[in-house]
C-alpha cells in the first residue's frame, strides 16, 4: 500500500513538474513571439517613415529623362551630383542662410528671455489674478496661429514694417511678433514649479533678490528645457514660410530658406527641374535634420522634466 501511495505521490510531482516546465516554455514563447510581433511593426513604421526622404535623396541624383522613365528605379542608373551643384547656385544659398540665421537667433534669444520672465513670474511670484491670467494666456493656444496673421500684419504695417524694400523693418517684423511663445511658457512653468521652494526661501534668508534667485539657481538648474526651447525655436523659424513670404513681399533679399526654395524652382514646364528641386530640397534639410539628430536627446530630456508636475 505504502508502495501504491509513493508511486502515485512521485507520479503527481512529475506531473506537476511537467506542467510548470510546459508553462514556463509557452511564456517564454510568447514573449518572443511578441517581440518579434512588435520590432517587425516597428521596422515597418519606420520603413514607412524613411522612405520618402529616401525617395527624396535618390531623386536629386537622377536625370530628367529617368525621372519621367515609365518604370520607376530605386537607385539612379547615372549619379547626377551636379544637380547639387547647380541647386546650391540657384538657391543662392548663403543669402538665404544669412537671413534665416538672423531671424531665427534674434527670434529665438527674445523668446527665450520673455519665456524665463514670464515662466518665473506664474511660478513663483505672488500677485492678484495669476492663476486667472496665466489661464486665460493658455486659452489663446486654442486659436489658430493663421488667425493671428492679420492682426500681425496690420500691426507690423503701422509701424513701416513691410513692403519689402525696408530691409531692417523686414527683419523686426519677422522676429518681433514671434518673440513670446504660450507653449514654451507654460513647458518652462512647469519645470519651474518643480524645484523646491526650500531654495528660494534659503536665498531669501541670504538677502537675494528674486532677480539674482532667477538667473544664479532657477537658470541653470533648468538649462534642459531651455535647451530644448532653443532647438525647437530655431526648427520652427528654419521651417516657417508663410509669415516670411508676407512680409518679404517678392523681396528676395528677405527671403529665408523656404520662401527661397519655393520662389527658385518651377517645375511646371522641365522635368528636369525635378531632380534640381529635390537636391535644393535636401541641402535645406540636411542641417534642420542633423541639428535633431545631436541635441535629440536634449529635446526628450527637457520635455520630459517639464512635464511630471502641474
Amino acid at each position: 500500500m505504502n508502495a501504491l501511495n509513493d508511486v502515485s505521490t512521485t507520479l503527481v510531482l512529475k506531473n506537476d513538474k511537467f506542467n510548470i516546465e510546459t508553462k514556463q516554455k509557452l511564456t517564454k514563447i510568447g514573449k518572443v513571439i511578441s517581440l518579434i510581433i512588435t520590432y517587425a511593426f516597428l521596422l515597418f513604421m519606420a520603413l514607412l517613415v524613411i522612405f520618402p526622404f529616401y525617395w527624396m535623396i535618390i531623386t536629386s541624383l537622377k536625370s530628367g529623362a529617368e525621372i519621367k522613365a515609365v518604370v520607376p528605379t530605386y537607385w539612379p542608373m547615372t549619379v547626377r551630383w551636379d544637380n547639387y551643384t547647380t541647386a546650391f547656385t540657384r538657391l543662392n544659398f548663403g543669402t538665404l542662410l544669412t537671413n534665416t540665421l538672423i531671424v531665427g537667433i534674434f527670434s529665438t534669444i527674445g523668446t527665450l528671455i520673455t519665456t524665463i520672465l514670464a515662466a518665473f513670474a506664474f511660478a513663483r511670484l505672488e500677485f492678484k489674478g495669476r492663476d486667472l491670467m496665466f489661464s486665460l494666456l493658455l486659452a489663446t493656444m486654442m486659436i489658430p496661429g493663421e488667425m493671428m496673421v492679420i492682426s500681425n500684419y496690420i500691426s507690423v504695417s503701422l509701424f513701416g514694417m513691410t513692403g519689402g524694400t525696408n530691409i531692417i523693418g523686414g527683419y523686426a517684423a519677422m522676429i518681433l511678433p514671434f518673440m513670446i511663445s504660450v507653449f514654451y511658457i507654460y513647458l518652462l512653468r512647469q519645470n519651474f514649479k518643480q524645484i523646491p521652494n526650500e531654495l528660494y526661501l534659503a536665498a531669501k534668508v541670504d538677502g537675494k533678490t528674486d532677480w539674482a534667485y532667477l538667473w544664479k539657481v532657477m537658470v541653470p538648474l533648468a538649462m534642459p528645457t531651455l535647451i530644448t526651447i532653443f532647438i525647437l525655436k530655431l526648427m520652427g523659424a528654419w521651417n516657417s514660410y508663410v509669415w516670411p513670404n508676407l512680409i518679404a513681399s517678392g523681396n528676395k533679399d528677405l527671403y529665408l530658406i523656404t520662401n527661397g526654395l519655393r520662389e527658385t524652382f518651377s517645375t511646371a514646364n522641365d522635368i528636369d527641374n525635378y531632380g534640381i528641386q529635390m537636391a535644393g530640397t535636401v541641402i535645406v534639410t540636411v542641417p534642420l535634420l542633423l541639428l535633431f539628430i545631436f541635441f535629440r536627446k536634449y529635446i526628450m530630456r527637457g520635455v520630459g522634466r517639464a512635464g511630471i508636475k502641474g
